[in-house]
């Protein structure tokens, strides 16, 4: 049985279609979301009047029918029960305020670096939830990543761009770490060629869950934006390596600073090179460093 079945089939879980059916309506909605307002354990009737509700026994239905799943009840010690969300009920807001439910929009990002290829200007596209970056003289791409729109929220393009820089280190942080960063499921990471991958290169570095299947994909030396070799490496030449955008770094894009040393098993050398100075990383095939070596250029 397929883990999908396992989730569909569990003896002890709601399923999913309930799950969904239980949030489908606008009152239980803003429950959800006046309890994301409202601190602490709030009483029956402070959510109800948050909500803005009059009918008592309407508003009791509702909340009851969110409670064991999406909410919790707290026992409160004057005996008066309160209520707070469980993760699911925090997924439901988080989901909500992201806008990934309610909104599609497209949008061109303003940005101005060159490519590490040709040296043009770089272009930012916006569109299905996906931020992508890539050159439009020799079409390498830079990377395209799940960006949800609440991401453009109050930002201006300088500040959705360092917003999703983050969110990519982030993102695989945790599947190199081993954590799907969807669903918190065992993550596993190989090297492969790349095909028709987006990015542009010949080998890639794949992340896949074996729980939801979610997969995310980056050239080869993406994986070593927060080792301590590389973060020193840039440190001593006075250079934040966190503060510089993952895109503007070769090494972290394209696969030209990277040598195959051998296939079985797998062996990769990275190059990160600055002001006179090469890095050399040596990786294996889960992306974890086996050997660093430092030399000059000049």
């Amino acid at each position: 049985m397929s883990r999908t079945e396992g989730i569909l089939n569990c003896e002890d879980c709601v399923p999913p279609a309930d799950a969904f059916a239980l949030v489908g309506n606008e009152t239980r909605l803003s429950i959800l979301a006046a309890l994301w307002r409202l601190e602490g354990t709030p009483r029956f009737s402070e959510i109800r009047s948050e909500v803005g509700t009059r009918d008592s026994a309407q508003f009791n239905y509702h909340l009851d029918k969110l409670t064991g799943q999406f909410v919790r009840k707290v026992e409160g010690d004057d005996g008066d029960d309160g209520y707070e969300l469980r993760t699911a009920g925090e997924r439901v807001v988080q989901a909500i305020f992201a806008g990934s439910f309610t909104e599609h929009p497209h949008q061109e990002i303003e940005i101005e670096d060159p490519c590490v290829r040709c040296g043009a200007t770089l272009e930012a596209h916006y569109a299905d939830e996906v931020l992508r970056i890539e050159c439009p003289d020799c079409g390498h791409g830079h990377g395209e990543y799940p960006f949800p729109p609440g991401g453009l929220h109050e930002r201006t393009d300088a500040e959705v761009l360092e917003a999703f820089d983050q969110r990519v280190r982030h993102l695989h942080c945790l599947a190199k770490d081993g954590v799907c960063p969807e669903c918190n499921g065992r993550m596993e990471t190989a090297i492969e060629p790349a095909g028709d991958c987006c990015l542009g290169v010949s080998l890639r570095t794949i992340h896949r869950c074996r729980q939801c299947a979610h997969t995310l994909c980056s050239a080869v030396g993406l994986g070593l934006l927060d080792h301590s070799a590389v973060v020193s490496f840039y440190d001593d030449h006075g250079v934040a390596l966190a503060e510089r955008p993952y895109w503007q770094l070769e090494w972290c894009v394209d696969d030209a600073p990277v040598t195959v040393l051998s296939e079985e098993p797998w062996r990769l050398r990275i190059d990160v090179e600055l002001d006179g100075e090469r890095l050399r990383v040596t990786v294996d095939g889960d992306l974890d460093v086996v050997e660093t070596n430092r030399e000059s250029t000049e």
